[in-house]
């Protein structure tokens, strides 16, 4: 999520000066001004409130997370569970699919699927068309695109070491993976 998004119970920055008023979306609680809704937070006026992000279904370049649920040798199927920061209410998922040539810009020739995701993996991408009638194809070709989250064989969370590769903290190995840029480096 970006960081103007706030999510329900999170605390929600006060700005200096007078207090503003609390409008909908927002609500004290112990002292504390937190959000009530999954949204922006909007000064109008001296009111502060949170509109509500409504989710929308994936369109040519919208960035979307997912689960990668089967893998083949020529494709990575992904379960598209958040399209453009805004996730989806639950049993609302798209298919998306990852082919062999849109894995990285680069040497296509010498992609292995199984060498850059696994079942589970939560990845970043981005929606390079609509597909057939049942998926998305989506890229992962840009640095901060591909793995975010990964789950090693011993059940640790796994951490990227290279762009290609993400090591078990509990047992040190080193499983291949495409990864995506972390935020902010």
């Amino acid at each position: 999520m970006s960081q103007d998004t706030l999510l329900p119970g999170q605390p929600v920055p006060l700005p200096r000066g007078p207090v503003p008023q609390l409008g909908g979306g927002v609500y004290t609680k112990g002292g504390q001004t937190r959000a009530s809704l999954v949204g922006a937070l909007r000064h109008e006026g001296s009111t502060m409130t949170i509109s509500r992000v409504r989710p929308h279904p994936p369109a040519p370049n919208s960035v979307v997370l997912g689960s990668v649920t089967r893998l083949s040798p020529q494709q990575a199927m992904v379960s598209i569970t958040v399209v453009d920061d805004v996730p989806l209410p639950a049993g609302e998922e798209f298919t998306g699919v990852i082919r062999v040539q849109d894995v990285r810009a680069t040497e296509k020739d010498k992609v292995k699927i199984g060498d850059c995701f696994r079942g589970g993996d939560v990845v970043k991408g981005l929606v390079i068309s609509l597909g057939d009638a049942r998926s998305y194809y989506i890229t992962t070709a840009r640095n901060d695109l591909g793995v975010i989250f990964a789950t090693s064989e011993a059940g640790a969370t796994m951490e990227p070491v290279s762009w290609q590769e993400m090591r078990c903290p509990k047992t040190g190995r080193v499983e291949r993976r495409k990864c995506a840029k972390p935020e902010g480096l």
